[in-house]
C-alpha cells in the first residue's frame, strides 16, 4: 500500500506534551503522573491506559452551574500514548509557573494533574461581549495545552506598554495582571457597541506579562459560549477586581 498519507506518522519525542502537527496533541504516560485531558478528547492511544471521569465535588458542581465556567475532564493514567484533538483547533503547550495563568476554560485541552485550577468572578455592572463572566485560573508548576481557532498572536505586556484587546478574541493572560475594561462608543449607552464599526469592548492589560489572541472572533472551541459576556468588578479607576470564587 502506498499513499502521502504514510508522510502523516508519528513524530517520535522524548517530551512528555508534543505537538504531532499544529492540531494534534501527544502525551506520554509513564505510570506515575497522570494528565487531566478534555472529556472527549482521545482520537487514538498505545499501551495500557486507563480513561475516568476526573471527580467533582459537590461544591465544585454547583460553583459550575452557577458560574457556567467549568471543565469537564477525565483522567488519562498507565503506561503508554494519548492522542488528544478537539474539532481541529490548533494546539499551543504552555509552561505554567508560580505567576499563575488565566484562561476561559473553554480553550483547555489538557493539563497535568497537578496544577490547581479555581475559577474567578469578573463582575460588573456592565456586559462585555465574548468572554465568559468567570474566569478560570490555573496556578502550580506544569503544563497546559490550550486550544485556539487559527494560529494565534502572543503579546508582551510591559510597564512600558499596555495591550488592548477584543473581548471576543482574548484566550489566556498572566494572572498578574491588571485588566481594565473600555469601550470608545461614540454613543452615550455604554452598553451600546461602537458607532458603526462593528467593534464592541476591549480589554487593556497592564503590568509584566503576556495576552493571547486568537484571529477569529466567531470560532471558539466546542462548548464556548458567544458572546456572553465578561463580567468584572471596575472601580471608579476602571480597574478590574479579580476575586477567586469562595
Amino acid at each position: 500500500m502506498q499513499s502521502p498519507l504514510f508522510t502523516y506518522g508519528e513524530q517520535q519525542s522524548q517530551e512528555r506534551y508534543a505537538i504531532q502537527n499544529p492540531q494534534l496533541l501527544r502525551v506520554a504516560l509513564n505510570g506515575s503522573d497522570d494528565v487531566l485531558a478534555r472529556k472527549g478528547a482521545m482520537v487514538a492511544f498505545q499501551g495500557l491506559v486507563d480513561f475516568d471521569g476526573e471527580y467533582q465535588s459537590p461544591n465544585q458542581r454547583r460553583r459550575g452551574q452557577v458560574t457556567g465556567e467549568s471543565l469537564e475532564l477525565m483522567r488519562c493514567s498507565g503506561q503508554g500514548t494519548v492522542y488528544l484533538a478537539n474539532l481541529a483547533q490548533y494546539i499551543h503547550i504552555v509552561d505554567v509557573d508560580r505567576d499563575g495563568m488565566t484562561v476561559d476554560s473553554s480553550f483547555v485541552l489538557a493539563l497535568d494533574s497537578g496544577l490547581h485550577t479555581e475559577i474567578l468572578a469578573v463582575d460588573s455592572e456592565y456586559g462585555i461581549s465574548g468572554s465568559g463572566k468567570y474566569q478560570l485560573n490555573i496556578t502550580g508548576q506544569g503544563k497546559v495545552a490550550l486550544m485556539t481557532s487559527g494560529q494565534p498572536l502572543m503579546l508582551s505586556v510591559t510597564p512600558e506598554k499596555y495591550v488592548n484587546v477584543d473581548a471576543d478574541a482574548v484566550v489566556a493572560w498572566s494572572t498578574q495582571l491588571r485588566v481594565q475594561m473600555q469601550a470608545q462608543t461614540q454613543s452615550t449607552s455604554i452598553t451600546r457597541r461602537r458607532g458603526n464599526t462593528g467593534e464592541g469592548w476591549e480589554l487593556s492589560f497592564l503590568g509584566q506579562g503576556f495576552a493571547l489572541v486568537q484571529p477569529s472572533e466567531v470560532m471558539p472551541p466546542q462548548n464556548a459560549q458567544i458572546g456572553g459576556g465578561l463580567r468584572g468588578q471596575f472601580g471608579a479607576d476602571g480597574q478590574n477586581r479579580n476575586n477567586a470564587w469562595s
